[in-house]
């Protein structure tokens, strides 16, 4: 599992260093030729980060769908009759995506579309070391679970 998002990681900085590059050499002009660019290398990155996401098999951490998350909290609250198991993993992720579509359309508003990228790719360099880093040190986490 370490190695799965480590490598995960590291592809998806990959597909953002190739935005991040097609933006710069388009100098800011989202033309639409770099639009679709833009497009297939990004929807490419957030496929595989779903796609690792689901095979991780982390619990209550739905990527794609942030509703079915809201509905697992609700269906398992006391008032609805259910006994609310972790609720405070469900309530962070839900927080997490929120905050993170949030600041994604902050810097999308306010800053240059280039900026924007190298943010996001240096967040997921960053993030691949230390998953990297972490799956060699034999944690639980990182073994398939059985």
């Amino acid at each position: 599992r370490g190695r799965l998002l480590a490598l995960g990681t590291a592809v998806q900085a990959v597909l953002v260093a190739a935005a991040l590059g097609t933006a710069l050499v388009a100098h800011g002009r989202v033309t639409t030729p770099v639009q679709y660019t833009l497009i297939v290398l990004l929807g490419l990155a957030m496929g595989l980060q779903n796609a690792v996401a689901r095979r991780l098999g982390v619990p209550d951490l739905t990527t794609t769908v942030l509703t079915l998350t809201l509905t697992g909290l609700a269906a398992d609250s006391t008032p609805a009759g259910g006994a609310a198991p972790r609720p405070g993993r469900r309530i962070l992720s839900v927080l997490a995506i929120f905050l993170g579509a949030f600041v994604g359309a902050w810097l999308l508003a306010k800053a240059e579309l280039a900026l924007t990228l190298g943010l996001m790719l240096a967040a997921l360099t960053g993030t691949a070391l230390v998953a990297r880093r972490l799956a060699s040190s034999g944690a639980a986490w990182t073994r398939p679970p059985g």
